[in-house]
């Protein structure tokens, strides 16, 4: 591949969509697959999301949840036990019918065999409320058996017409949690607890500024009490709801039976959670921070933080390097930076500059032989773009801030584009010509779910969430003129 072919990518003020779509194939992230609406995770872009999971998963264990697994397929008698639920994931279902192949009459082939027809049709999970609530009919009986605080990494299928690599696949990679508790109270915190979990990791690691609300209930999951989300911004100003916890109440547990002696010996039913992200967050990544280079990646999150990059004429100048280069090595691991050598010399310099680049490396080190005579190197930084020069000596430790340093401007350059794209709107046709532009939009609404569904349709705006910490001073809605409790933001999405 050519260093040009490297660079060729749509420009986002010209096509933003297209630009994305480019970049998660030209960095090596995804690619479309034989299967219609499903992705192939090529290694680079499966190690980002590694990175994702190992953060998440400790961030669960220390909050006290324990992982498990639980099956693919589910009957699909389970579905039909609580109404919402069935009535908002009907459509999006993949089912399988028959348990066996045979080779076709015509020798062409296979073809399903007809005696083959399974007795119930079974549900490829498009999420595990049911299965896992069937299951915790068998581990609860009192309220000693209770919290229980399941995690568990898994695929799941929903049956999506129209899919974009990472943002809306028909099978996706995800976290899901689901907890059992003994009272209201602690179903409600356990459900804001995880919430304030995702938005934790998403600006700390992601560097991605999010805003924490409540769904309405038009925008709630099937089968919840109440959604908490957690909802970015995208540079073309459309929202993104990056991860959402859910207060089920007993829906659930009412739905299949599950029950348990209190304290006061007496049966009632479970309060119940779940809450979950998925590989969506790979789009909100390269969405919040790239540009028309490729990649931007938070220090924390790059499979490679830092890559050296040798400059040499002959096998005595590649050997003065290598000397300098090894006990670097050494030293940046040991302070637990992943840093990559590549002195390979299959492929010249500047091909390695442009594909490290486009690869979102958020620092690269440049080392030549003059570089060794002056106890210097060259140091790019990948939010920038800046080159300097620094000195040989301490240079771990100069990366190493500098690894922090790139991490916190990412975010704050995140925040501030927020922050520059977000309006307080009070009047409807200032709405209407604000949406135009993109963005958040901070305005009253009635808090019906017929006004909620008008806006969005001479609009495309939904209600992203109702902000846990927003402005609670009561208005009037913009649409209706009705009183209003509080702003809520408005926004295209994703």
């Amino acid at each position: 591949m050519a260093k040009i072919e490297l660079k060729d990518l749509t420009k986002r003020a010209d096509n933003y969509s297209q630009w994305y779509n480019d970049l998660v194939i030209k960095a090596d992230l995804a690619e479309q697959s034989a299967v219609r609406g499903c992705m192939v995770i090529k290694p680079y872009g499966y190690a980002i999301w590694e990175k994702m999971q190992r953060e998440l998963d400790d961030r669960f264990k220390e909050t006290g949840h324990i992982n498990a697994y639980f099956p693919l397929l589910i009957p699909k008698s389970f579905l039909s036990r609580e109404a919402d639920h069935v009535e908002g994931f009907a459509k999006e279902c993949a089912v399988v019918t028959h348990h066996r192949l045979k080779n076709s009459p015509d020798g062409k082939g296979v073809i399903v065999d007809p005696e083959a027809r399974l007795e119930e049709e079974l549900i490829i999970r498009p999420t595990s409320e049911t299965i896992i609530w069937n299951t915790y009919k068998n581990w609860i009986t009192s309220y000693r058996d209770l919290p229980i605080l399941c995690n568990q990494w898994a695929n799941v299928m929903r049956w999506e017409m129209r899919t974009r690599m990472f943002l809306r696949t028909a099978e996706f990679l995800w976290q899901e949690g689901h907890t059992a508790h003994a009272t209201r109270e602690e179903a409600v915190a356990e459900a804001e607890k995880m919430l304030h979990v995702y938005g934790d990791f998403a600006e700390k690691c992601m560097a991605v500024p999010v805003v924490k609300g409540v769904k309405t209930a038009n925008e709630r999951f099937a089968g919840a009490i109440d959604t908490y989300t957690i909802e970015a911004m995208m540079q073309d100003g459309k929202a993104l709801q990056s991860g959402t916890s859910h207060f089920l109440g007993q829906n659930f547990a009412k739905a299949f039976d599950v029950k348990f002696i209190n304290q006061n010996n007496e049966q009632e039913y479970v309060w119940a959670t779940s809450w979950g992200v998925s590989t969506r967050l790979m789009g909100a990544l390269i969405m919040t921070h790239s540009d028309d280079n490729g990649l931007v990646l938070p220090p924390k999150l790059a499979p490679i933080q830092v890559v050296i990059i040798p400059i040499y004429k002959n096998e005595e100048q590649l050997n003065s390097i290598n000397t300098i280069v090894e006990p670097m090595l050494t030293k940046l691991k040991s302070l637990g930076i992943s840093v990559k050598y590549d002195n390979a010399d299959n492929k010249r310099p500047g091909f390695k500059f442009a594909d490290y680049e486009l690869k979102g490396v958020p620092v690269r080190l440049v080392l030549g032989a003059r570089d060794i005579e002056n106890r210097t190197i060259e140091v790019m930084r990948r939010d920038t773009l800046e080159k300097h020069s620094a000195s040989l000596d301490n240079i771990e430790e100069y990366v190493a801030n500098l690894l922090e340093e790139i991490q916190d401007n990412i975010y704050t350059k995140a925040l501030n584009h927020r922050k520059d794209m977000t309006y307080i709107v009070d009047t409807w046709e200032d709405f209407k010509e604000k949406i135009e532009q993109g963005g958040f939009i901070l305005a009253h609404w009635d808090g019906t779910t017929e006004t909620e569904l008008k806006i969005k349709e001479e609009t495309k705006a939904t209600i992203r969430c109702i902000p846990l910490d927003g402005d609670k001073t009561p208005g009037k809605c913009i649409y209706t003129g009705k009183p209003s409790a509080q702003r809520v933001i408005f926004a295209r999405n994703y």
